[in-house]
């Protein structure tokens, strides 16, 4: 059965390339392009995982990590998130730490521009873990 992967990231050319290359290995992706579409998509497609980036308009990535934690998505909280961002995992982990208080624990971080194949292994890796 076909992967489903949620890429959330409001760079079209981010979301043309990493959609394509999720694509060319076989896994159907769902964009969305702010954190209020990623929250509404969770809820539609149910993805097997979630390409999240951190910086986006009006709802941003934080938030909508912070909400799969929240009790209304715990349905989805077990998705693996693959934060996909510019910010740098230390900065973007004292952040998270100190508006909510909890760790981020995400299944992997990758900074932008991310290789492409260490992206494709990552995907594949915790894809398969299901």
């Amino acid at each position: 059965m076909q992967k489903k992967i949620l890429l959330a990231d409001d760079d079209p050319d981010v979301v043309e390339v990493v959609s394509m290359l999720l694509e060319d290995e076989g896994y159907e992706v769902v964009t969305a392009k702010d954190g209020a579409e990623a929250l509404e998509k969770i809820k539609l497609e149910n993805p097997d995982l979630i390409i999240l980036d951190l910086l986006m308009p009006h709802v941003d990535g934080f938030a909508v990590f912070d909400m799969l934690r929240d009790p209304r998505y715990e349905r989805w909280s077990r998705i693996p998130v693959v934060i996909l961002t510019s910010v740098r995992e230390e900065v973007s982990n004292r952040r998270y730490e100190l508006e909510t208080g909890r760790k981020m624990d995400y299944a992997a971080y990758l900074e932008k521009p991310a290789d492409p194949d260490q992206l494709l292994e990552t995907v594949s890796r915790l894809v398969s873990r299901e």
